[in-house]
């Protein structure tokens, strides 16, 4: 690698006393590779090595990166563009504008690492970003990794954008009820907001996010694994309700669904949360299994979501399709459940039991006591039609193809109903529901 060095200057622009530059850069480095409060008071916060450390490339040679995106959160925008300037080659403009971000956000650490590096350049040569001094490094070579990694994850939400307007592939279909939706990239550390709005869902803003200390594929209670799947905002948790470990708020996640159940996976209590207030962003595998985001990304979120009605996709790696490619699916499936909504209107109860699987099972009600209930439904009913309002229909797929189906069901002449969720799976290559719930 190219060594990477800043144009000569006599000291850091904007500095006052007679601090030097060499005094400078020892502190920025210290202050960048102490532990936050957040990893020292917790036993749930403690830093962990990456499995893999990516480092970033800083080399003057760097390709012109495009334009930051307008949604992107204030501070990692404006680490962005330090980054930016960096792979153009302008490393004067990049210190004056690291010196203001870590002035502003002094427990930003990754800013800090920035700072330390530009500063260290008008010394000396530096091989890579992150080379502090190796009596610093002594102290915690952990830390230092980590945060080279929370830099290429950073570095490559500029360059490893979505293809416009694309949507994760899980979301096939989402009601105009529901405001918004969620999607999580656990590779590229990455959380996705979505809005829908006349033309559908539209990308509206990406926050970095940190996830499990060992990974995903979440399987059972303390593992410290996020879980991989389709889930629901139960609730909204305001910071007063928590302590600051959690920051501004959370968002509870129904882990485990359903589907997870079935699988015997086990454990609770999957949020999306904040970081201690003395923190601004964790590491990108720190956590017991929850999705973490800085404050200030979390509190815009917290803002506009709606618990209850706003999915939350959570993928290994997140694939991207247009819309026009899903509506083939999309329509064969809106054609499915319409069958099973004309079997339920109609009674026909032995054509209603042919779309449910001979392994459902519901609360502790297996096939034959579901079969008695929709009995006993069919004649309440009274002949009087069935409708599904504001039907929501996202697909999952691991060790099988899974969908979750959500809708209010509405009986004629009545003006309110009960919302239901189902999920469906693959049976000799047709769907059959394996559980079937009332949610509200």
């Amino acid at each position: 690698m190219r060594e990477w060095r800043h144009p000569p200057a006599s000291r850091a622009a904007g500095w006052p006393g007679r601090l030097t530059r060499r005094g400078l850069v020892a502190a920025t480095w210290v202050a960048m590779l102490l532990p936050v409060a957040s990893h020292a008071s917790s036993p749930r916060q403690k830093v962990v090595e990456p499995a893999r450390i990516v480092r970033a490339n800083v080399r003057p040679a760097t390709p012109a990166i495009p334009p930051l995106p307008r949604q992107a959160a204030p501070a990692e925008a404006r680490l962005l563009e330090i980054y930016r300037l960096i792979g153009q080659g302008q490393a004067r403009q990049a210190l004056d504008k690291a010196q203001a971000l870590v002035q502003d956000v002094p427990n930003f650490q990754l800013a800090q690492l920035v700072y330390g590096d530009l500063l260290l350049a008008r010394t000396h040569a530096l091989p890579a970003m992150g080379h502090a001094p190796a009596p610093l490094v002594g102290r915690a070579p952990q830390r230092l990794e980590q945060l080279r990694t929370e830099a290429s994850r950073r570095m490559a939400a500029l360059t490893e954008r979505p293809p416009a307007g694309a949507l994760p592939a899980q979301f096939i279909e989402v009601p105009s009820t529901t405001r918004h939706a969620i999607a999580v990239d656990a590779s590229r550390s990455r959380l996705y907001l979505f809005e829908n709005g006349p033309k559908g869902l539209t990308l509206v803003a990406d926050h970095y996010a940190s996830v499990g200390r060992l990974g995903t594929d979440k399987r059972a209670e303390g593992d410290q694994r996020t879980p991989l799947g389709v889930y629901y905002i139960t609730s909204r948790l305001e910071s007063s309700q928590l302590t600051d470990f959690y920051g501004v708020g959370a968002l509870p996640l129904n882990y485990p669904n359903e589907y997870d159940r079935r699988l015997g996976r086990t454990g609770s209590g999957i949020w999306l949360h904040g970081v201690p207030s003395e923190s601004y962003a964790r590491s990108p595998n720190s956590t017991d299994g929850c999705v973490a985001l800085a404050n200030p990304e979390l509190q815009t979120i917290l803002q506009r979501v709606q618990p209850r009605t706003t999915p939350v996709v959570i993928a290994q790696q997140l694939q991207w399709i247009k819309p026009d490619q899903r509506e083939p699916e999309r329509r064969a499936l809106n054609n499915l459940i319409e069958g099973w909504r004309v079997a339920r209107t109609n009674g026909d109860l032995n054509r209603l039991m042919s779309f449910y699987s001979s392994q459902f099972s519901a609360g502790n009600r297996d096939i034959t006591q579901w079969r008695q209930l929709l009995e006993r439904d069919v004649v309440q009913q009274r002949g009087r039609g069935v409708q599904l309002k504001d039907l929501a229909i996202l697909g999952w797929r691991d060790k099988g193809d899974v969908l979750v189906v959500t809708f209010g069901e509405i009986v004629e002449g009545q003006r309110t109903g009960a919302i239901k969720r189902q999920y469906w799976g693959k049976e000799g290559g047709l769907w059959k529901i394996f559980y079937e719930g009332v949610i509200g």
